[in-house]
C-alpha cells in the first residue's frame, strides 16, 4: 500500500465515524445529562425528601447470633447462650466467612464494636437478610446462590 492509498482510507474512516453517530444525539445525551444533574442538584440543594422508596416486608422470624474465630481457623456462629450453631469450615457453609469479613470492615469503618451481635431475618414472602444495627448496614441474601442462603436461612428454622 502506498501513501496516497493511505490518506484515502483515512479520509473515509474519518467521513464514516462522522456518520456513526449523529450529532443531535450526542447533543441530546449530554443535554439528557446536565438536566438529570439539575434535577437531582435541586432536590438536594432545596432538602426535598427521598420519595417512591420501596418499604421492606416485615419481619416473621429472627436470631440474634454473633460471630468468633478468625480465617485461618475458619469462623464460627454461637446464639445468645454462646453455643456454637455454625461453622464456615462445615460442608457449604463458607459463606459464613464472606458475611463475617464485610461485617468486620464495615464495623472498622465506621469505628463499632467488632464483638456486637448481628440479626439474622425471615421476611413474608421467604427473604432472608443478615442485619447488623451496630453500623446499619444490611445484606439481602438474594441472588447468592441455594447453599449461601441456606447457610443462615437453616440458622433461622
Amino acid at each position: 500500500m502506498n501513501l496516497s492509498q493511505t490518506a484515502s482510507l483515512a479520509n473515509q474512516m474519518k467521513e464514516r465515524d462522522r456518520d456513526m453517530v449523529p450529532r443531535f444525539l450526542v447533543i441530546a445525551m449530554f443535554a439528557l445529562m446536565a438536566a438529570s444533574l439539575a434535577l437531582v442538584s435541586f432536590a438536594k440543594l432545596t432538602g426535598m425528601p427521598p420519595t417512591a422508596i420501596a418499604s421492606l416486608p416485615e419481619i416473621v422470624a429472627e436470631r440474634t447470633v454473633t460471630f468468633a474465630g478468625d480465617r485461618s481457623s475458619g469462623i464460627i456462629l454461637l446464639d445468645e447462650s454462646g453455643a456454637q450453631i455454625a461453622s464456615s469450615s462445615e460442608n457449604k457453609a463458607g459463606f459464613i466467612d464472606v458475611v463475617w469479613v464485610a461485617v468486620m470492615r464495615e464495623r472498622k469503618v465506621q469505628g463499632t464494636d467488632a464483638t456486637a451481635p448481628i440479626r439474622i431475618v425471615r421476611r413474608i414472602g421467604g427473604r432472608v437478610d443478615v442485619i447488623d444495627d451496630t453500623t446499619g448496614w444490611t445484606l439481602e441474601l438474594i441472588g447468592y446462590g441455594k447453599d449461601n442462603v441456606a447457610a443462615f436461612a437453616t440458622l433461622i428454622d
